[in-house]
């Protein structure tokens, strides 16, 4: 189904565990925080309805998507972190410093997760307009805020 007819933000409860005890690393792009204060919201509420104590959240914000990757890496080495939701959002704008952007963000994203084995969600938008990513971000479409850290959650369920 096409997602301009859908909630992102619908989930099963098939593979959740009991996250109570588990420790989750936020980091959020300070770059559209719009957006991604929208985002950091969704899945802090969603963490919280899950069981997870709000002592178990840690937040750190790094200037922009870009600096994702490294920020999730700090948090991914610390042995009491068990998942880390990453939390951002680019613009399509007219050049393609984009595309750049949010490949490098997904492929470290994703090598992050792999060197520690662990959970390392990629919450990151990448919207061709400033509309669609509020759209995404708790607007009609739910909030890809809400997926990253079901996604989390239901990773370390795995």
């Amino acid at each position: 189904m096409a997602t301009s007819l859908k909630s992102l933000s619908q989930y099963t409860d098939k593979n959740i565990i009991d996250v109570s005890g588990k420790k989750f690393g936020i980091v959020v792009s300070e770059w559209n925080d719009q957006v991604t204060e929208s985002l950091f919201s969704g899945a802090l509420e969603t963490l919280l309805k899950h069981g997870v104590k709000k002592d178990n959240i840690y937040r750190k914000n790094v200037p922009g998507s870009f600096e994702l990757t490294l920020g999730a890496q700090w948090l991914a080495e610390l042995e009491e972190i068990d998942a880390v939701i990453c939390l951002g959002c680019v613009i399509q704008g007219e050049t393609r410093h984009f595309d750049f952007i949010c490949d490098a963000v997904a492929n470290g994203i994703t090598n992050v997760g792999l060197k520690y084995n662990k959970p390392v969600i990629f919450g990151v938008l990448t919207p061709d307009t400033l509309q669609q990513a509020l759209d995404r971000s708790g607007g009609k479409h739910g909030n890809k805020g809400d997926e990253a850290a079901i996604t989390a959650v239901k990773m370390l369920g795995f």
